[in-house]
């Protein structure tokens, strides 16, 4: 499962928040880095436009990663989600105090997938549709 991830990917994602009726897109790149414990730090940097402004993107999550799912954690090590693909779709839910962050994804093939995070809660509902292209070759 380590494999499907590893190397460096074109990013896109559209952001729709439906609170504050604003649209929005994130262009970037997503990496990754070999861990000594054998994980691996997922890196996405890009850039966040919405309507005229436009401001840095970042994220980093480590993954670790078994035979058939992987353990999503934050870059502190706090889990997130468990990524377990069923012929290639996955969903999973993550709750943090009153909001609740559902994400479902799939492999479109060896160097591309797409996740889909919709939150909601007291102040947030927004969607952000991901895809990710792999470029060049698959070296963490």
């Amino acid at each position: 499962m380590r494999d499907r991830f590893v190397g460096t990917w074109s990013m896109q994602r559209d952001v729709a928040d439906a609170l504050a009726g604003a649209e929005g897109v994130v262009d970037g790149v997503a990496r990754t880095e070999s861990l000594p414990d054998g994980g691996l730090a997922w890196v996405e940097e890009g850039t966040l436009t919405m309507g005229e402004r436009s401001m840095p993107a970042r994220r980093r999550l480590i993954l670790r990663a078994g035979d058939d799912a992987v353990d999503v954690e934050f870059a502190d090590g706090r889990p997130f989600f468990r990524l377990d693909p069923v012929d290639d779709t996955w969903s999973a839910t993550h709750g943090c105090g009153a909001d609740t962050y559902t994400v479902t994804g799939r492999f479109v093939g060896p160097d591309c997938f797409e996740e889909t995070w919709h939150a909601v809660g007291p102040a947030k509902d927004y969607r952000l549709t991901t895809t990710y292209r792999r470029q060049g070759d698959a070296s963490a």
